[in-house]
């Protein structure tokens, strides 16, 4: 189904706002590294924690998240999506908040979100800028908090229509989202581990995938990366594609 209006051919293959408001839109860069994934003594690359067994698998929704995306009977599209992208925001920034404290400009002195891919920050005067993780974050969220207490993005009142841009601002929200999803992936998953929240993450963003991959918000280019500079979850994605937890 297509949130856009029109079936596409595809080939297979409001919580606490957060404290630096920031406007702009994103980009991406590959300019810096930063490993999810450590050599070994023979110079093989590992693999990282959350491709591995059984980490990569844990999960609280056992099978596939089909149903769990269907649009309900009776049910407006429009609504359905605005509803499950505040669900996405909040859910997200709740566990956000619980690693944040370990999320620093000294530990996460870029976005980084696999080997050899940093995201910039672009400023409303379409300069790009590296941002720590902690600032981009920051600034993601309290963009995306803006637009959910817009009553013209979202509108939350009976009778209230949504505007012909609201796909175009749900992509770029979702895909604002998908990239703060990438650097807890790829620069906190052990903390993840830690507080043994690896089921409730994962099955976060195999939902967020699902949902996103059936109305044709997610662009397959921002979960796989570009050549050179691959996102991290990428390959998480086409292991729970292969293993049926999501769609082909």
């Amino acid at each position: 189904m297509s949130f856009f209006g029109s079936n596409k051919n595809r080939q297979p293959s409001r919580s606490k706002r957060s404290p630096t408001p920031t406007s702009g839109s994103l980009s991406r860069n590959n300019s810096q590294t930063r490993g999810d994934a450590s050599p070994t003594e023979d110079g093989t690359v590992s693999k990282p924690l959350y491709l591995c067994s059984p980490f990569a698998d844990a999960a609280l929704v056992k099978g596939n998240f089909k149903t769990i995306v269907m649009l309900p009977k009776y049910v407006d599209i429009m609504e359905w999506v605005a509803v499950n992208m505040y669900d996405f925001y909040t859910y997200l920034n709740e566990f956000y908040g619980v690693i944040s404290e370990r999320c620093t400009q000294q530990t996460c002195p870029t976005m980084s979100a696999g080997n050899n891919l940093n995201y910039l920050w672009t400023t409303p005067d379409r300069k790009q800028v590296t941002l720590s993780a902690p600032n981009y974050i920051d600034s993601v969220m309290s963009s995306i908090q803006t637009l959910l207490d817009d009553e013209n993005v979202f509108p939350s009142k009976s009778g209230q229509q949504f505007t012909p841009t609201f796909p175009a601002t749900v992509k770029h929200v979702y895909r604002q989202l998908l990239r703060v999803f990438a650097h807890i992936y790829h620069a906190h998953y052990p903390e993840i581990l830690h507080l043994r929240s690896e089921p409730h993450f994962n099955s976060l963003f195999a939902h967020f995938l699902a949902f996103g991959w059936k109305y044709e918000i997610l662009e397959a280019k921002d979960i796989k990366g570009e050549p050179g500079a691959p996102v991290g979850v990428g390959l998480l994605w086409e292991r729970w594609r292969n293993t049926g937890i999501l769609e082909a």
